[in-house]
């Protein structure tokens, strides 16, 4: 599996892993199949930008996307410290053979040389175990639960807050 920060070119790939994570685990994701369906391409080459402060890791079998993490850096003056991982999917195939940890090391590697960057927060659901069994073993921490933060038809679900700090010198 090559591991490698996607392009705008890569846009077409990344909707189509996008619906599929939206539509095949509706309760992992805080945004919504509805939602992403009727997206443009340019559009989605928008939200893929490439920068320093904000961008997308993948995990490719041959030219097919298989796993995606994104990240962005806060844009405030006053939370410019924090970047937040946002989207993280792995095809079931790929589950439990590393991927996920590849792609979020690659992801943090990439954002700890951040100038000013502080933390790293993100949040997932209380259905994704094996993601916060994850994200607890690469040194995330939680730091609160909101209650019924989502809801789906009539079920609601629990999502936990977690963040990771950055050992700076």
């Amino acid at each position: 599996m090559e591991i490698r920060y996607l392009k705008s070119n890569d846009a077409g790939e990344w909707l189509r892993l996008r619906l599929e994570a939206l539509r095949g685990d509706p309760a992992a994701f805080s945004a919504s199949f509805e939602e992403y369906q009727s997206l443009k391409l340019e559009e989605v080459i928008a939200r893929l930008w490439s920068s320093e402060d904000a961008f997308v890791v993948g995990g490719f079998k041959g030219e097919r996307l298989t796993a995606m993490a994104g990240f962005y850096r806060d844009k405030g003056l006053k939370t410019r410290h924090k970047g937040r991982i946002w989207g993280v999917y792995v095809t079931p195939p790929e589950r439990a053979q590393g991927t996920g940890r590849r792609l979020l090391q690659a992801l943090l590697e990439r954002a700890e040389k951040i100038e000013g960057l502080e933390q790293i927060m993100l949040s997932v659901t209380e259905t994704q175990t094996a993601a916060l069994a994850l994200y607890r073993s690469l040194g995330f921490e939680s730091f609160g639960r909101e209650p019924r933060a989502l809801k789906i038809e009539d079920r609601t679900i629990d999502e936990e807050y977690m963040v990771l700090r950055l050992r700076r010198e």
